[in-house]
Order: structure tokens, then sequence, then C-alpha cells
């Protein structure tokens, strides 16, 4: 749903990696504190348990944050944008792409595939519930009204249906830069076949989400202070501040547009073949350019990935000079890492490789490595175009 950067990682799904903000596990230790008073009154046992399917009930709850995020992915991937990771944080989750949507039949499908994720999510539950106590007792055991006997696996999921639904329910607000408004964006583009209209409608609409939180935390919080009324006005921040963005960079594109990654990239990069073994590829390549990182290609010239000096200086310390610098690959996905020639530079600025490497490789349709895409040649690019200060 919103972005962060950093975190700390769980596990890996299915060649995805897994992590958490730091931020999560103040989530973590608030909802097990605000859960474990209540459970245990509803349970009527020992503390143990009650405890126990706290925190199990928190980590299903997270659980089915990772299958919304999971839809995203997979539905990234069937489209042929690269995901290398999913993120959770204090206020959800966000899934990590090598590049933005293209089409608005791409934008429809991955901004959809969450929703699903958490709608399969409700279903589960639902099935479970209605197998344990039947149809006509599911609704009573869900609201606790106390004709159910309840067990650990009622009371998770009395906790984790609603709370799926009402995810779900949130998310299908047609306000970027939640899923609804990517939704919402997609059928503007389509209908308009302007992405920029669409992207505008769904920011605008999320700056006035952003506003309607804002005033019911405010409210809240001068009527009954407490945690809600400060949690509405963060997660006002933050929708509002993802809105504007999208706005802003809407701008940009439009200005930019018709600039292709071909015009600002760098013709004559740096690479190294990858059969140059690491002793070589230090001397003649990284203590010469002085460069901590550079592209490294095929016997033809395509690109297969970066490798940083300092991995090459620690294979050759370690007496593994001899090894083929195309061993010592970054982990990095190389498609993560480049992008076609012929793409607008608009394109460029989606990347997240762009902020964390500093550079976008471009290639040809064959996958040559043709130029490199730096921040400082994208800064200039834009200063060129830019004959006015955007507002």
């Amino acid at each position: 749903m919103l972005r962060r950067s950093g975190s700390i990682k769980l596990l890996d799904i299915a060649g995805i990696r897994v992590g958490v903000d730091v931020t999560w596990f103040l989530m973590l230790f608030l909802l097990i504190f605000w859960l474990s008073g209540s459970f245990r009154s509803a349970l009527h046992s020992s503390d143990t348990v009650a405890y126990l399917t706290t925190v199990a009930t928190v980590l299903l709850f997270f659980a089915s944050l990772i299958v919304h995020e999971l839809g995203h992915a997979l539905a990234a991937r069937r489209r042929g944008i690269g995901v290398t990771q999913i993120d959770l944080f204090l206020f959800g989750g966000f899934t990590r792409m090598s590049r933005d949507t293209q089409t608005p039949g791409e934008e429809l499908e991955v901004a959809a595939a969450g929703p699903l994720g958490t709608l399969l999510v409700c279903l589960v539950c639902l099935a479970v519930d209605f197998a344990i106590v039947g149809g006509h007792r599911m609704i009573h055991a869900v609201e606790l009204d106390g004709t159910v006997k309840l067990t650990p696996v009622l009371l998770s999921l009395s906790f984790l249906l609603p709370m799926n639904l009402l995810i779900l329910i949130f998310n299908l607000i047609p306000a970027y830069p939640l899923d609804g408004g990517r939704i919402a964006r997609a059928l503007v583009w389509r209908a308009t076949g302007d992405r920029h209209r669409g992207t505008r409608a769904a920011a605008k609409l999320g700056e006035g989400l952003a506003l309607l939180l804002g005033a019911a935390g405010l409210w809240l919080l001068l009527s009954a202070p407490g945690i809600t009324g400060i949690w509405l006005i963060l997660l006002a921040f933050l929708v509002g501040q993802s809105a504007r963005a999208a706005l802003r960079q809407s701008a940009v594109s439009e200005r930019v547009q018709g600039v292709l990654v071909a015009d600002v990239m760098d013709r004559e990069p740096i690479m190294v073949p990858s059969v140059t073994p690491a002793s070589q590829a230090l001397d003649e390549f990284f203590l010469r350019y002085g460069a901590a990182w550079l592209p490294v290609v095929d016997d033809v010239g395509r690109f297969m990935g970066i490798s940083r000096r300092d991995r090459v200086q620690q294979t050759t310390d370690g007496g593994e000079g001899w090894l083929a610098v195309g061993s010592v690959l970054e982990s990095d996905d190389a498609d993560a890492l480049r992008i076609g020639e012929d793409r607008p530079l608009t394109d460029v600025l989606t990347l997240e490789s762009l902020g964390r490497l500093g550079a976008v490789m471009a290639v040809d349709a064959e996958g040559v490595l043709q130029g490199v895409v730096t921040v400082d040649r994208v800064r200039r690019a834009l200063q060129t175009v830019f004959a006015t200060p955007l507002r």
C-alpha cells in the first residue's frame, strides 16, 4: 500500500524476500498488548493459553498481510515485472517492483490482485468458521456475543475475519495510494488513454481521503484522547504524502514526455567481461577507474548484473583471484537494474535501483548493454527540460 525503505529479513517466499520495517515491531507489540486482555476474558482460560492464542492470532494477521502483498507480487511477475522484496511496516505492506506498470491492463491486474488475496483470506476464515460451528451460529461466533463457547481457534477467527474484511473495504476506496486508487487510475487511464489524467484523478481523491482521515483523527483526539486518533492522523499524513508525491511525479512525467532513455544515457560505459579473473578485474577496472561497482557482461555484451569492488577485493585477498568476476555478482535481480534504451525517461524515475544504486543499465531488445543512466544524468536532463519550476 505505502512505501517504506530498509527492512529486516524474515523469510523468502517463491524467491521473494519478505522483510519488516522497524516500525513493524511496534505494531506487533501494540496488537499483542491490546488483545491479550480481551482474549483472556473471552477464553476464560489460563494466562498462558490466552497469551499464546493472542500471539498466534497476531502472527496470522501479519501472514494475511503478506498474502495480500503476494497477490500484487505474483500478478506483477505474471506481467513480466520483477519483484524481489515485500516489506511490512506500521501501516501495512509494500511490494517492491523493478518498474512501474506500463499499460492500464497491467495496472488494473496488479492493483486488484492484492484485494483478491485478502478476499481469499476472508473466504478461508469463513470456511473454517462454518466447518466448526455451522452457518446458523457463525455470526454469533464472530460477534463474541456469548452464545457460542469459544475455543482459541474460534477466537482467532473472530479477530482475523472482521479485520481482513475491514482491510479489504479500506483498500478498495478509490483514492491513491490505496489499491482502489490504483484501480481507479487504471480505469481512467483506459477510458482516456492518458496515464497522467488517471494519476491526477486518483491522487486528488487520495488528498481528499487524507483530509477526512485527519479530521476524524483530530475529532477523536479531542473528544476521547487515545491511540486511535493519533493513528488516524498518522495514516492521514502518509496517505496525503503519497498522493502529493504522485501528483508531483505526474507533473514531472508530463514535462519530460518524449525524452527517451537513449537520449540521456552514457553511451560509453565501463563494463567488465564476465570471464575476467577477479584479481585482473580489480586492477584493470575497479582500481583504475576508482569504481565502487561496475556492470558485468557476457561474451556478446549482454548485461548479467553488477559486481562490487569490496566483494572482488575480498575474493582476491582470500586467494581466489582466479575466479571469474561473473561468479561474484551481487544478488540483485539483473532485471531490476536494467531498462530498455527505447523506454521513456519517466520509466527510469520509477525504478528503485536509481535511488539505491544511483544508476540504471540501458539495454537493447537482446539485453546487450548500451549505456548507463546515472542520477546526475537524469538531473541534468530534467534541468534542461524544465524551463520553469514545478508548482
